[in-house]
């Protein structure tokens, strides 16, 4: 979509923000003014589908880290969604994120890049690789609060590659551009938990979120994100969650999974 070589930062610039001490962890409060104010010294393609999709090295207080970036002028076309509006969707999917105290988002912001406006989200250093089984065995409350997170945000593309394990054991969530549509269009692979309860726990959280929706800043932040009745579709599924605190049975329909799964 993009010319590689329009606006790439130098060699030389690479090399002066890697010389740098690698920052890893995406835990503090510094992490999103690192990806808001930082220098990107470093930008590369990563060939992985539809959209463009590079990988930034960012500097920042004497510290360098990885992001990748989404700008909006390398979204593909979409016949649902409209056009230019996914990089918005990925940071309103963060801050709900945030909001809930969820952590599944890695921090991202929306800045301009070298290929103009788009999402900058923190890279995670995830496990080389592992089974889907397995992992979500081993981390099943995780799953069920990232189930309930893209029931919340209407996600269309929850794939196994879109769970990330940190290597310090912390489940992420990727990728979430297809959200926040106002027509139901769930689709995921986590159907592991249809039909059971949502922990109560889950669901007090998703309480304190509505008083925050029914109030002013992050109704006014989703705002300028999300159009009208997008958001009021948001607050409807919030509220029967609540309301009906269960995980959604499965139709059977190959249109609930994403394709490819994986």
């Amino acid at each position: 979509m993009c010319d590689r070589d329009v606006g790439r930062p130098s060699s030389d610039r690479t090399r002066d923000v890697m010389s740098l001490p690698l920052e890893t962890s995406p835990e503090g409060p510094h992490t999103v003014a690192f990806l808001q104010e930082g220098t990107i010294g470093g930008c590369q393609p990563v060939y992985s589908g539809s959209n463009s999709v590079f990988m930034l090295s960012v500097a920042w207080k004497g510290r360098w880290a990885r992001a990748i970036y989404k700008p909006r002028d390398g979204e593909a076309p979409l016949w649902d969604f409209p056009d230019g509006t996914l990089y918005r969707r990925e940071h309103a999917a963060y801050l709900v994120s945030e909001a809930l105290g969820w952590r599944i988002v890695p921090p991202t912001v929306i800045r301009r890049g070298p290929y103009g406006v788009g999402v900058v989200q923190w890279f995670v250093n995830c496990a080389p690789s592992y089974d889907y089984r397995t992992l979500v065995e081993a981390h099943e409350e995780e799953f069920k609060k990232m189930a309930v997170f893209d029931c919340l945000v209407n996600n269309a593309d929850r794939k196994v590659g879109h769970c990330l394990l940190e290597g310090d054991g912390h489940l992420w969530g990727i990728d979430h551009g297809l959200t926040f549509h106002s027509v139901l269009k769930l689709r995921t692979v986590i159907w592991d938990f249809a039909g059971q309860p949502v922990p109560g726990t889950l669901v007090d959280d998703l309480k304190s979120l509505r008083a925050k929706i029914f109030g002013r800043s992050l109704r006014n932040s989703l705002g300028q994100l999300l159009a009208a009745d997008e958001i009021e579709a948001f607050s409807s599924r919030l509220t029967a969650i609540i309301e009906r605190p269960f995980f959604p049975r499965w139709s059977g329909s190959y249109r609930s999974v994403p394709w490819p799964p994986f």
